[in-house]
């Protein structure tokens, strides 16, 4: 790593992976369990979302909670760190919104 690292690139690392993203997303609504994360993100396998989770645990974004009940109940939820990055996901929202999404599809294609 450089001697002055990048704020970008540093940030795009982290959240750059395949449902990083869409997992932040989900849980900017509240904490969820494993299950309702996996319904969410129709496509994923438990095995990335493990993955997933385990890596945002790591970079302090995800919190993971578990609760001495039988069976064992395991949530997720952002941390305050996490949560900081709920402003992005809201701006890449609105870009989608205004550039991505237009009814002629065409045109962005071509804008592209």
């Amino acid at each position: 790593m450089t001697e002055n690292p990048c704020p970008v690139g540093c940030c795009a690392e982290i959240i750059s992976g395949k449902w990083t993203l869409l997992l932040i997303r989900d849980l900017a609504d509240g904490s969820q369990r494993f299950c309702e994360l996996e319904r969410s993100l129709d496509g994923i396998s438990p095995r990335t979302l493990s993955l997933r989770l385990r890596a945002l645990e790591e970079h302090g974004i995800v919190e993971r909670r578990t609760y001495p009940e039988v069976p064992p109940r395991v949530e997720y939820a952002l941390t305050e760190k996490g949560r900081a990055l709920v402003p992005l996901i809201e701006d890449m929202r609105a870009y989608g919104q205004r550039w991505l999404l237009k009814s002629d599809r065409r045109e962005t294609v071509v804008a592209a």
